[in-house]
């Protein structure tokens, strides 16, 4: 005898209810509070505010800043730092941070640190000098200090700004000759540069660039990235020089970098003589045209090996 077929609708209800339970639950932890909370006048009317990257960066998505009550900016990770304009004088202001993951959670704010800008200087168009020798030191593998003497200025410095190759990366306050810059990476040479900045947001020239060169990760082995380069600007040329790597094989390529981009690809016919090499760029550009530069070796096994040091040249007339 057949037995009835049982009703199938109940047993896919069960399944449906079962499949609901499994389902992955919404997100409602909220990332940890940003620290190193730090708020330097920059200018009569901008601060600006830094702070660390929360610990659990990975579920971090984006950054509010608040001034009072009121937020007046949002940054997506991984920015941790910005300029907010538009401030009134001789004026006291509170600034909080808070992270938000990408479900929206946010995390508590961190502690409220006050800042006063200074007072208006409208008709100064003089710069600070440029700061003094920059001296720098690795501070562990991911961060380095730099330290520099003070600039001067006729109606005082307000701050101090941090450059890596032509970005600005840091700012303390103008009583401040010291910066802690985090974030590197293994294996790399930086250059850093500070420049001063004073109420009525004129900054001083450039410092003399300072080098550090971070250590390869495990099984990074040596450095590829060429040394000791140096910039000189004469009446429509460039000229270059520098030590290229040593890689076990003669190095008969390099590509040129200008301004962030690949400007040429230099090729000696024979292997270059003695450790140090030249080269001469021919320049078009009006007198006073600023150029970044920077250098990397084709390796033996035919990929381009790690970047230069940064060089800064102005053309000259």
């Amino acid at each position: 005898m057949q037995r009835p077929t049982a009703p199938a609708a109940p047993a896919c209800a069960a399944l449906l209810v079962v499949l609901a339970g499994c389902a992955e639950p919404q997100d409602r932890e909220p990332p940890a509070a940003p620290s190193g909370l730090t708020a330097q006048a920059g200018s009569a009317t901008s601060v600006h505010v830094m702070w660390d990257r929360a610990e659990d960066g990975s579920d971090v998505a984006a950054y509010e800043v608040y001034r009072g009550g009121t937020r007046v900016t949002t940054l997506a990770a991984p920015r941790h730092m910005v300029d907010v304009d538009g401030l009134a004088p001789r004026t006291g202001y509170r600034f909080t941070v808070r992270a938000r993951d990408a479900a929206g959670n946010l995390s508590p704010a961190t502690a409220p640190v006050s800042v006063t800008t200074p007072e208006q200087t409208p008709d100064d168009h003089t710069p600070p000098t440029r700061p003094g020798t920059v001296r720098g030191a690795l501070d562990g593998d991911r961060a380095a200090v730099l330290t520099w003497s003070p600039a001067t200025d006729a109606g005082g410095v307000t701050a101090y700004d941090v450059y890596r190759e032509d970005v600005r990366v840091h700012s303390v306050g103008g009583g401040a000759t010291r910066a802690r810059v985090t974030g590197l990476r293994p294996g790399t040479v930086y250059t850093f540069t500070v420049r001063a900045r004073d109420a009525a947001e004129n900054s001083s020239p450039d410092s003399e660039p300072v080098d550090l060169a971070t250590p390869a990760g495990p099984g990074g082995g040596p450095s590829t990235a060429p040394t000791g380069l140096t910039a000189s600007a004469r009446p429509g040329r460039i000229d270059l020089r520098w030590t290229p790597p040593d890689t076990g094989a003669p190095v008969t390529e390099h590509q040129l970098h200008l301004n962030g981009r690949p400007a040429t690809t230099i090729v000696w016919g024979t292997v270059p003589p003695g450790p140090e090499v030249g080269y001469t760029m021919t320049v078009t550009d009006p007198p006073g045209t600023r150029y970044s530069i920077k250098i990397r070796a084709r390796l033996p096994d035919g990929g381009w090996g790690g970047f230069s040091a940064q060089r800064t040249v102005v053309v000259v007339g």
